[in-house]
């Protein structure tokens, strides 16, 4: 069972800081602290997106309208610690 905990528990830890990076970027844009007319923050920021969206729109979809505030990365955020951290070892570790 390790040979599919591991690459699974890889899978779910890079996806964790690609959401981290993605939630902080959001932050700095909004403060002003980045600015998207610099060419390599809108690179990272524009390829962070076309990375993530496709994961939001389920659970947008599935989530009450909050306009002004995005629950999505939030709930993604949570499935990816639930899923790696106590569903995924209860399973597999077994």
């Amino acid at each position: 069972m390790m040979a599919i905990y591991g690459p699974l528990a890889l899978i779910l830890n890079v996806m964790f800081f690609i959401l981290l990076a993605h939630i902080i970027m959001s932050w700095l844009i909004n403060f002003q602290v980045l600015n998207l007319n610099q060419q390599f923050v809108a690179q990272v920021w524009y390829g962070l997106n076309r990375l993530l969206e496709p994961i939001y729109t389920p659970i947008r979809r599935i989530l009450p309208d909050t306009r002004p505030l995005d629950l999505a990365p939030l709930v993604l955020f949570i499935i990816i610690i639930s899923l790696r951290d106590y569903i995924l070892p209860e399973l597999l570790l077994r």
